[in-house]
């Protein structure tokens, strides 16, 4: 009796283009997978290139990534730069036959970020952002609760991130409006604001009533270490530090978002609560490492019921590779094509907007 040969699947060739922080961890989700060849990086730090190049064995090491992008054949590609360097590269990487992850957010402005769907629908290659705090073991944990139907028709979500002291590089990139796009409300409310459209069944988002504060970040308070790159010269905070939006949903229902960088409580705190109709659910998570919280409220035969989901393991952004590279190798590559994160582009520069005209404004109008 004879079994019949497993299919062989193709290894992929991948590059990565900035080797900060997010980009460490795009290295190290392609080092580990057997399937792909990480045969490329490019930085400007030449003893960043010399460690993930040396610690991985990559024989391809560029400081300029154009150089990158036309001499190391490459498959797929990770872009882990400054927001506002996304568009052109993933442009480009797209153009020259590429699959493209870039690191959320997604591009500085909605504009941008159609500009990325554009090229990839035209060249017919992935284009997908790493949306990492999804691939947590609570979320996906409480994605199942919810497409179970436990809870019922969702109609109302709260949702936030607020930092005790996390403003991540005063005077660098990230707070500089043009190269960001935004502040507290682009940097850390766009993951909880994909996490709960996510837990949701992505209803769209058709309207946003916004506000923004700045309080922390001119006074120099709140800074971190965190994602620190040199200190540039020139205005050295023009964003906001602390961002509150309420959201109208298609279909009826409502969104309650905030996030701050800098906020004058006791501990670091996220969280997502979601009310349905027949149950309500909430995940929460800050303060000392693995103090995280999932509860779904409901009833069970007439009988208020507390239910504690089991948790697994979280994926983080070496789940986020793997999906990336699953689409990739679906062969359906016209579905992923970066519209769901332009989606959320499009409602954090309607939030912007609204705080503007402290009116509530129509997204995508």
């Amino acid at each position: 009796m004879t079994t019949a040969p497993q299919e062989t699947v193709r290894r992929l060739r991948a590059g990565v283009i900035g080797l900060g922080w997010a980009g460490q961890q795009h290295v190290a989700a392609y080092a580990a997978d057997p399937t792909v060849d990480l045969v490329a990086l490019s930085a400007m730090e030449d003893h960043l290139l010399a460690r993930f190049g040396d610690a991985h064995d990559v024989p391809g090491r560029f400081q300029d990534w154009q150089q990158m992008l036309a001499e190391a054949e490459l498959d797929v590609v990770s872009i882990a730069t400054p927001t506002f360097l996304h568009a052109t590269m993933a442009a480009a990487a797209l153009e020259a036959g590429l699959h493209v992850i870039t690191e959320k957010p997604m591009a500085q402005n909605a504009e941008a970020a159609s500009g990325m769907v554009e090229a990839a629908r035209s060249a017919g290659r992935v284009l997908d952002v790493s949306f990492n705090h999804r691939q947590r073991g609570d979320v996906t944990a409480l994605k199942d609760v919810v497409d179970s139907g436990v809870l019922g028709t969702l109609y109302y979500a709260k949702t936030g991130w607020i930092r005790r002291q996390g403003i991540p590089g005063l005077g660098t990139w990230f707070t500089k409006a043009e190269s960001s796009g935004g502040g507290a409300m682009m940097d850390i409310g766009i993951h909880m604001l994909d996490m709960t459209l996510h837990l949701m069944g992505e209803p769209a988002v058709t309207a946003a009533s916004a506000s923004t504060h700045a309080e922390f970040g001119p006074l120099g308070r709140g800074g971190s270490g965190f994602g620190v790159s040199q200190v540039e010269e020139g205005t050295p905070f023009e964003v906001e530090d602390l961002a509150t939006a309420f959201l109208r949903l298609d279909g009826g229902g409502t969104m309650l978002l905030e996030s701050s960088w800098a906020q004058w409580i006791p501990e670091d705190l996220c969280y997502v609560t979601l009310y349905g109709a027949d149950g309500g659910a909430t995940i929460e998570w800050g303060g000392s490492p693995g103090n995280h919280k999932i509860t779904v409220w409901t009833e069970v035969a007439g009988i208020p019921a507390e239910l504690q989901p089991v948790v697994g393991e979280d994926g983080r952004h070496a789940a986020a590779v793997a999906n990336f590279l699953q689409k990739v190798r679906s062969g359906d590559w016209a579905a992923h094509d970066g519209s769901l994160a332009l989606r959320r582009a499009e409602v954090i520069d309607a939030c912007y907007a609204s705080a503007r005209a402290g009116a509530e404004v129509r997204v995508g109008g």
